[in-house]
């Protein structure tokens, strides 16, 4: 049976941490083993990607893909989280259940371009639920419970 105050390491699975500019004697004093000037002899110095005067790779290899500018972020909600907003009592399931009851109940923070229904989790509420964006899965679960799910255009994003 081991005792934890019997624990110790294989011998030489540790070394003494290397304590650079303690003096002459230590063999790493003075320069501490950085050689002379220049600047990697000083501190803060980053030159990772630098490849001595050749191309870096960074720089060699071409660019790929394309990010649209104008694209339309949505606001995420799966049904699972409407149920348990609906059960908590924090969504009335008997009224329409829209984008600005959802950030008004505080089961999302924003719309941004608008939001998107997805069908992860129960949803068994009798619901009216109007958004701008669904899955499949999520129009077919919320049909399954008796309910009816809307999709409408998602908003030009205002004046930009």
């Amino acid at each position: 049976m081991y005792k934890l105050n019997e624990l110790s390491d294989n011998a030489g699975a540790t070394k003494p941490r290397k304590r650079v500019g303690r003096g002459p004697g230590s063999g790493m004093g003075k320069t501490g083993g950085r050689g002379i000037k220049g600047q990697k002899s000083r501190s803060g110095v980053a030159i990772k990607g630098y490849e001595g005067g050749q191309m870096p790779i960074y720089q060699r290899l071409p660019k790929r893909g394309f990010n649209k500018p104008n694209r339309k972020t949505f606001a995420v909600i799966n049904l699972g989280l409407i149920q348990k907003f609906i059960d908590a009592g924090k969504i009335d399931a008997k009224n329409d259940i829209t984008e600005e009851a959802l950030v008004a109940s505080g089961a999302l923070r924003r719309v941004k371009d608008g939001v998107r229904v997805l069908a992860k989790g129960e949803f068994s509420a009798k619901a009216n639920i109007t958004v701008t964006g669904a899955s499949a899965g999520a129009v077919e679960a919320v049909e399954k419970a008796g309910g009816k799910l809307t999709v409408t255009a998602p908003k030009e994003a205002a004046a930009e």
